[in-house]
C-alpha cells in the first residue's frame, strides 16, 4: 500500500488515522511480509467478517469514518492512486463534504442469488477451519465449489489462488499472470454453469464479448 503511505505523509496533519485491514484466511503470517513496513497499523480479518457485514466481494476497499463515527465514504475497489478517489478523501478531510458516494463500477455482478452466497460464505469458513489443521486439499475443495456460488467473489477466488501459487505473490504481485488466471478460470466455469453458452470457439463470460 506505499500508495496510503505517500498520502498519509502528506495529510496526517489533518488529524487523522489509516488503519488497513487485511483479509486473509491464511493469518498473519501471510500478512507480516507485506505489512512490516506501513507507517501505520494493520489488522487481520482471517474470519472475512468486514466483507460479510459490508457484502465486500473484492479489495481493496475503503470506509472513511468522521470525528463523530458517522460513515461518510464506503467504497468497494477504492484506489489511493486513482485521482477521483484521493479527492474525494481530501474533501472529506477537508470538510467540504460530510459524504461523499463513489459510482461502483469494478465489476458486473453475475446473478448469484442470496442462498448461493451464504452457502459460498459457509465453504469460506469451513475452508478456513481445514487450513488451521493442514488439511489444504480438502480447503481447495471447499473453495473450488465456493467461487462456483459466488464467481464475482475474488475474495474467495484470490485465497485460492495464494494457496495454490504463493509464488505469484512474493515480491511485486503478477497483475498480469492474475488476469490470465481469471480468463482461464471464468472459461471453465462458463463450461460447468452454462455448458450452452460455450463452443468450440470458447465460452461467453459475464460482462465480456464471445470468445
Amino acid at each position: 500500500m506505499p500508495g496510503w503511505q505517500k498520502f498519509y505523509e502528506e495529510h496526517k496533519d489533518k488529524n487523522f488515522e489509516v488503519l488497513s485491514i487485511a483479509v486473509d484466511i491464511n493469518g498473519a503470517d501471510v500478512v507480516k511480509p507485506y505489512a512490516n513496513d506501513f507507517n501505520f497499523k494493520t489488522l487481520i480479518d482471517s474470519e472475512n467478517i468486514l466483507a460479510d457485514h459490508y457484502g465486500f466481494k473484492i479489495v481493496p476497499n475503503a470506509i472513511f469514518i468522521n470525528e463523530e463515527g458517522k460513515l461518510s465514504l464506503i467504497k468497494q475497489g477504492f484506489s489511493i492512486e486513482q485521482r477521483a478517489h484521493r479527492e474525494a478523501i481530501v474533501k472529506l478531510l477537508d470538510n467540504e463534504v460530510p459524504c461523499i458516494e463513489l459510482e461502483d463500477t469494478y465489476y458486473i455482478p453475475s446473478g448469484s442469488n442470496g442462498l448461493e452466497v451464504k452457502l459460498a460464505e459457509t465453504k469460506y469458513k469451513l475452508a478456513k477451519e481445514y487450513l488451521k489443521n493442514n488439511l489444504k486439499e480438502k480447503a481447495l475443495k471447499e473453495l473450488d465449489e465456493a467461487i462456483l456460488l459466488d464467481g464475482d467473489n475474488f475474495l474467495i477466488r484470490k485465497q485460492r489462488w495464494y494457496i495454490r501459487h504463493p509464488e505469484k505473490f512474493e515480491g511485486d504481485i503478477d497483475v498480469e499472470w492474475q488476469q490470465q488466471q481469471l480468463k482461464n478460470e471464468k472459461e471453465e466455469e462458463a463450461k460447468i454453469m452454462n455448458p450452452e453458452n460455450c463452443s468450440s470457439n470458447g465460452c461467453v463470460i459475464p460482462g465480456t464479448t464471445k470468445a
